[in-house]
């Protein structure tokens, strides 16, 4: 069973935590205290997270991961939708994030795109009006059971 959960800015958000020790090798920060985090967990274990928190007149999207493991499951795009959701629920005008240049196209498909880039980290921004969170509109399968004309 996958079942999503939230935390709020300042909860401990242990699970959070772990997967991202796991797969960034750092654990909890002072940006925890004013971010709202979401897991995802697949038969009960945390599998997946990310966090979103405001700053500088943005939305920001950070440590968003999936363990090793549990990769390919779909469970990272879980985790992206239910924060661009939470940008888009608070009238978000504009999502950034930060990311490995080789994860870009996973950001893209849902509205971001590339504005700056060095050694190897993508500098990624998606207007609040851009955020696409229905990909069925995109999508390029003639047979998908999911389209709706």
């Amino acid at each position: 069973m996958i079942q999503g959960k939230w935390y709020a800015p300042g909860d401990a958000a242990l699970p959070a935590v772990t997967v991202r020790e796991a797969v960034f090798g750092a654990g909890r920060d002072t940006t925890d205290d004013i971010s709202w985090n979401t897991v995802v967990f697949l038969d009960g274990e945390p599998a997946a997270a990310g966090r979103i928190w405001w700053a500088d007149g943005d939305f920001v999207l950070g440590s968003v991961g999936v363990l090793s493991d549990k990769r390919g499951q779909r469970l990272g795009d879980l985790v992206l939708r239910l924060l661009l959701f939470k940008a888009k629920e608070h009238a978000a005008s504009r999502v950034v994030l930060d990311c490995p240049a080789e994860t870009a196209g996973f950001f893209e498909r849902l509205g971001f795109r590339v504005t700056a880039s060095s050694e190897g980290t993508a500098h990624m921004e998606a207007a609040g009006n851009e955020i696409e969170l229905d990909t069925c509109k995109s999508c390029k399968k003639k047979d998908c059971p999911n389209r709706q004309e």
